[in-house]
């Protein structure tokens, strides 16, 4: 009855971007032990090829995946159609942390590479799932990573910064236009998690990362990881959202609902 009781995405297929580690293997794990089947597409070949192994499920394979290039996120959805026959969600969650430097120093180039990735990909994926949706009359769910930092400035840096706050824009956008093909289009936000972009970013082992998130957290006695963030998904992938779109699924234990200024004693 338990094994049942999961089957949230049962019959449904999804795509995973930025899927061979951190948030997106997490995800792809709760999508196919929830009944669905997954296409994990990554850029990092030899990790997505260990993720589907891992799981060693006919419901998932590996394909790969540059955001930044239109044509491959264009094959990758064309894959999963041959694949699996149908396209449920888009789960649109490759990013990069990018450059920590200051905006006297800011380099323009790692800024366009960061804005291509972060938002001209997420744009992308959101083009090709929707066309494939739209053409199929598939009430489909498209679910984009964003961040805290796409809410308060302070998070992350610049360019990841300013990513993030146009992919809550591009989702609520979107979002006014595929409501009426019945598509949701949805963001997650999630406060600092130790997945390995991070911690490459800020050169920090994952205890690091975690004991220092710990320490600016609003919400005490719990530490956020990978999986909690994969289980914000699994609600905006299945029925159990039916009427939410437009939305950021803010995942910060409060951070952004409080002025963090002002100690509370």
């Amino acid at each position: 009855m338990l094994s049942m009781s999961k089957q949230r995405l049962e019959g449904k297929v999804a795509i995973a971007t930025g899927a061979a580690s951190g948030i997106g293997a997490e995800t792809v794990k709760v999508f196919v032990e929830n009944g669905a089947s997954v296409v994990a597409a990554d850029v990092q070949d030899e990790l997505g090829h260990q993720l589907v192994a891992s799981i060693g499920s006919p419901k998932v394979c590996y394909c790969h995946c540059d955001v930044r290039d239109e044509k491959q996120v264009e094959e990758t959805v064309r894959f999963a159609l041959e694949k699996y026959g149908s396209l449920d969600v888009m789960f649109s969650n490759a990013g990069v942390f990018g450059s920590l430097s200051g905006i006297l120093d800011l380099d323009l180039n790692h800024f366009d590479n960061t804005m291509a990735i972060n938002v001209r990909g997420i744009a992308a994926t959101i083009k090709h799932a929707a066309r494939v949706m739209v053409a199929n009359k598939i009430r489909g769910s498209i679910i984009c990573t964003a961040s805290v930092a796409g809410s308060v400035a302070g998070c992350g840096p610049h360019a990841y910064t300013a990513s993030k706050h146009a992919v809550v824009g591009l989702v609520r956008s979107a979002c006014s236009e595929l409501g009426s093909f019945g598509i949701r289009v949805n963001s997650i936000s999630p406060f600092g998690v130790a997945t390995p972009l991070v911690c490459n970013a800020m050169h920090k082992d994952p205890d690091e990362v975690e004991a220092l998130t710990c320490d600016f957290a609003n919400l005490k006695g719990i530490t956020l990881k990978a999986t909690h963030i994969a289980e914000a998904a699994l609600f905006l992938a299945s029925d159990d959202s039916v009427y939410v779109s437009g939305h950021n699924l803010v995942v910060d234990g409060g951070f952004t609902a409080v002025n963090q200024c002002f100690p509370s004693s």
